[in-house]
């Protein structure tokens, strides 16, 4: 369950980003290009988000291993 969790959080992110992709890409008339920036950017800030909880969470039970 704590996998489907972790990986939820990349997913989140990549499918922010294709909504932002579109935007952008409307933008600038480019949506196939909008679209692979946004999953790029989106999948980075969910695998950032991601690492985050995790060092959080090894600093609340520091002695448990």
């Amino acid at each position: 369950m704590k996998e489907s969790l972790e990986e939820n959080k990349i997913a989140l992110g990549a499918a922010f980003g294709v909504v932002f992709g579109i935007i952008l890409g409307a933008v600038i008339d480019n949506v196939g290009l909008g679209i692979a920036l946004g999953i790029a950017l989106g999948a980075a800030l969910g695998s950032t988000i991601h690492k985050e909880d995790s060092s959080s969470e090894g600093e609340e039970y520091p002695h448990t291993r």
